[in-house]
């Protein structure tokens, strides 16, 4: 098959042991980033399987009309990006490991490193040594103080296990089954409004679908301490558009940590929160480790090399297969 990968903008994925598993077939890699729909149209004129690296690139219809070879898309996790209907429409099946029952615990360690930079001011002390300045900000200790989860799922209950070590009082907010979840590892389950009135730091890990965007409204930041912490390591569409920048104007959290935004990626500091002193931002940095990046990549070239041999699997749109 002719395989195309496309965003990989630190050139990693050749570099994967589980980039073997392609030997045989034409493999082509972008390291750039393009939404450019006459760019992307030439660059995958003659795909047959497309593999995505997250939500960076757009697969809308335009595009898809383009590209008469592609019969096959596969990636991990969720797939807003995707024209599912249009996929089905052209017979181009879709394969995606939604890791329900593997979550990223490289995206829970990073959660718990930004909290405890944003909570001492690591990034602004270090940037003020470097000027020749010594101490200039008190920062916050963890213990006895209340973190606040959106979402108890694999991702959430493994922060609130950090905050325990920590020594925080954990609160859950979700669905019933990850409440249940939640209870049964003794955290306390809460409202949503309480989440942010009672919470020290909120960090939210809600997977993004239909039902979530604007999830994080200003009404629910502006409940917040002006001394607590909102982190978002999750994804930028689950906050109301311009809602974080507005709130953190207002003094209501006082700091934010986040990881993810709106139009990926984020070039020439061109962003509103990379201006702000209290903002930690970081790269979308949440999978980029290398045994996540590894076992993420052995699932999605499994999926291609399954549809090869005409026994695909993590199919979204099984008419595809008809």
């Amino acid at each position: 098959m002719h395989i195309t990968i496309l965003d990989d903008n630190l050139d990693a994925v050749r570099h994967l042991s589980s980039f073997d598993r392609l030997r045989g077939h034409t493999v082509e890699i972008w390291n750039d980033h393009t939404k450019d729909e006459d760019v992307l149209a030439d660059r995958l004129k003659n795909t047959e399987a497309l593999v995505l690296i997250r939500e960076r690139t757009p697969i809308r219809t335009a595009l898809l009309d383009r590209l008469p070879a592609l019969r096959l898309i596969s990636q991990s996790g969720v797939y807003p990006h995707i024209d599912i209907d249009a996929c089905a429409r052209r017979g181009i099946t879709v394969s995606t490991d939604l890791h329900k029952d593997n979550p990223s615990l490289a995206t829970s360690e990073l959660t718990w490193g930004l909290i405890l930079a944003s909570m001492r001011g690591i990034p602004q002390q270090m940037a003020a040594l470097r000027a020749g300045r010594w101490q200039t900000m008190v920062g916050t200790a963890l213990r006895g103080r209340t973190l606040g989860i959106l979402g108890y799922g694999g991702i959430g209950a493994a922060v609130g296990g950090y905050a325990k070590a920590f020594g925080m009082h954990v609160l859950a907010w979700g669905r019933e089954r990850s409440l249940a979840r939640a209870r049964a590892d003794n955290c306390e389950t809460v409202t949503k409004e309480a989440i942010f009135e009672r919470s020290d730091v909120v960090t939210i890990h809600i997977r993004a679908n239909k039902e979530t965007p604007g999830l994080v409204t200003p009404a629910d930041l502006a409940r917040m301490k002006p001394t607590a912490l909102f982190v978002n390591t999750s994804r930028a569409s689950l906050v109301e558009p311009g809602a974080l920048v507005a709130a953190l104007r207002h003094g209501r959290p006082g700091m934010a940590a986040v990881d993810v935004y709106e139009e990926e990626p984020v070039l020439g500091g061109n962003h509103p929160l990379l201006g702000m002193e209290n903002v930690v931002c970081t790269p979308h940095l949440g999978y980029v480790e290398r045994g996540q990046l590894e076992a993420t990549f052995a699932v999605i070239f499994d999926q291609v090399l399954a549809y090869a041999d005409g026994r695909p699997f993590n199919v979204v749109n099984p008419e595809t297969l008809l």
